[in-house]
């Protein structure tokens, strides 16, 4: 019985073992340190293989880039409550509750007049597709998609994130002020019209002096012609 090739295949099996474990024992030596988190945008992101590279979440994190599109943010005392955002969203996260002012009430940050309350303004981050749009037309800036990207929750409810920072009492003052504003509003106009359709009409007077009679034609007397006899 030949014996050579049961011992050729130890040999084999102990060399290639080997040539594994050095792999191994090299990779091991190498992450005695963990790689420092950088950004995608660092030159060296791709260059650095050794070390550990797990990260330690929620204690350690990739750098978010500055120009990062992930939460939606709402500076309220800029929003001047045009809708638009809320228009143009495909996917209808934003849910916007306006309350009209009888006059303006202030000015944002870049000089542009309020004229309407924010009674709720809510946005659904679940629903969101980041897609920007909402920030494209606001046309004061005030919604910014922001680098916070971790906002996961236990329920979906609390995805919704509230802006508006009116109580409700206020909110019922404000809208109670606006229907009597309405109201008054619509009995002068038509109080106005009521005298207008009331009102007689304007006869203008002569001032240039007393009536005149105006002068009495008579028709002339028709005359008859003699006709010349035949001569």
């Amino acid at each position: 019985m030949n014996n050579s090739g049961y011992w050729d295949n130890i040999k084999s099996a102990l060399t290639t073992s080997v040539k594994g474990l050095k792999t191994t024992i090299k990779h091991f030596k190498e992450a005695r340190k963990t790689v420092k988190p950088m950004s995608v945008s660092d030159a060296n992101y791709f260059t650095r293989q050794e070390g550990i590279m797990t990260l330690q979440y929620p204690h350690e994190s990739l750098p978010i880039p500055d120009n990062g599109r992930y939460k939606l943010h709402n500076e309220i005392d800029d929003c001047i409550v045009c809708d638009k955002c809320a228009k143009i969203c495909p996917v209808d996260c934003i849910d916007i509750e306006p309350i009209k002012a009888k006059e303006t009430f202030g000015h944002t940050s870049d000089g542009t007049p309020k004229r309407i309350y924010a009674a709720k303004f809510d946005i659904d981050m679940g629903k969101c597709c980041f897609c920007g749009l909402c920030t494209t037309v606001c046309p004061t800036e005030c919604l910014t998609m922001t680098k916070s990207f971790d906002f996961s929750e236990y329920d979906v409810a609390d995805h919704t994130y509230e802006f508006a920072t009116m109580t409700p009492l206020e909110i019922l003052e404000k809208k109670k002020e606006i229907e009597e504003y309405e109201k008054s509003k619509t009995s002068d106009e038509e109080t106005t019209v009521k005298k207008k359709l009331v009102a007689k009409p304007v006869v203008k007077k002569n001032t240039e002096g007393p009536d005149k009679p105006k002068p009495k034609f008579k028709p002339r007397p028709m005359i008859k012609r003699k006709k010349k006899d035949d001569e």
